[in-house]
């Protein structure tokens, strides 16, 4: 198939595009040109965020459209208008983060969404391309982690750790979180083209379990190759912040798990990653190798002192 892939050379298009590649799909990534394209693969310089940066699109038309970077209902109809509706499926990365509250755990695709999200934007989009009967497959991870990643989730704990600094604690440790493994998202993507019955349908998509935030510092420390009794929580109190902030501390402050169930059912998808095996792998091939060069804690200084 005909694939144009918004961005592909970063965090979650990189393993997506080899397996789109090794499928032998005919490939066409539109990029800023800031990272280097694989072999074999058409790009197309310009930037997504004006109708004069997608002007290299006009005239093109494609049988599968993946978009992992649209936040807004705008980012993916100004393609859309561009390129016109992909014949076989749009792919759309979206985010758990447009579920709204809840006191039962965990969530389902069918549960509410909040309009006041950050991330409102990807479910207007899920809902605009039903409405428009465009064929799409949506997928909405909780924290996507691994190699590459350019927003500070186990980096941030690993920097913590490396450097023998206290690591920041919410509350007892007790709230549970959840993380998928970049290249498990990259396959249930690549995965989802060839299987009909996924047309039209969202998708929950991340490891296979929870894991409190005292675990999860625990098992950063042993992909750190140190040994999680010697680490240093020092707990502070949660309520002080936004529960869904993500400054002072990388993940939200509330309960995050969603029921994986109907992706793993549908696609015949399994997670290849758990977290222990994920966040060394992140460790070894991406922190081990470009640690952090300029470390700033004074964030923690405000939740645990000095």
């Amino acid at each position: 198939m005909r694939i144009l892939v918004m961005g592909g050379t970063r965090f979650v298009g990189k393993p997506l595009v080899a397996r789109l590649q090794a499928q032998g799909h005919d490939l066409c990534l539109l990029t800023r040109g800031r990272n280097p394209v694989p072999d074999a693969v058409e790009h197309l310089s310009g930037d997504r965020s004006s109708d004069e940066g997608l002007a290299v699109l006009k005239g093109r038309q494609f049988d599968v459209i993946v978009d992992s970077s649209g936040r807004k209902l705008e980012d993916s109809k100004r393609v859309l208008a561009i390129t016109g509706a992909p014949s076989h499926r749009f792919v759309y990365v979206s985010s758990a983060g447009v579920y709204a509250n809840s006191e039962q755990w965990p969530l389902d695709e069918d549960c509410a969404t909040d309009p006041n999200s950050r991330h409102a934007g990807k479910a207007e989009t899920e809902a605009w391309l039903r409405q428009e009967g465009i064929p799409f497959t949506s997928f909405r991870p909780t924290y996507i982690y691994g190699p590459g990643n350019y927003n500070p989730i186990e980096r941030w704990f690993f920097d913590r750790i490396i450097n023998d600094r206290p690591v920041p604690l919410p509350g007892d440790g007790s709230t549970i979180t959840q993380l998928g493994h970049v290249e498990d998202l990259a396959e249930a993507m690549a995965r989802c083209i060839d299987v009909e019955a996924s047309t039209n349908r969202i998708y929950n998509c991340s490891g296979r379990q929870g894991i409190t935030f005292q675990g999860l510092i625990q098992a950063a420390a042993v992909a750190c190759g140190r040994d999680p009794v010697s680490i240093e929580m020092r707990s502070f109190d949660p309520s002080r912040l936004d529960p869904k902030a993500r400054k002072a501390f990388p993940l939200r402050l509330n309960h995050f798990l969603t029921d994986i169930t109907r992706v793993q059912r549908e696609l015949a998808w399994q997670p290849r990653f758990d977290l222990n095996a994920g966040l060394a792998d992140s460790y070894r091939n991406d922190y081990a190798k470009a640690p952090t060069q300029s470390l700033d804690f004074s964030s923690d200084a405000a939740l645990i002192g000095d």
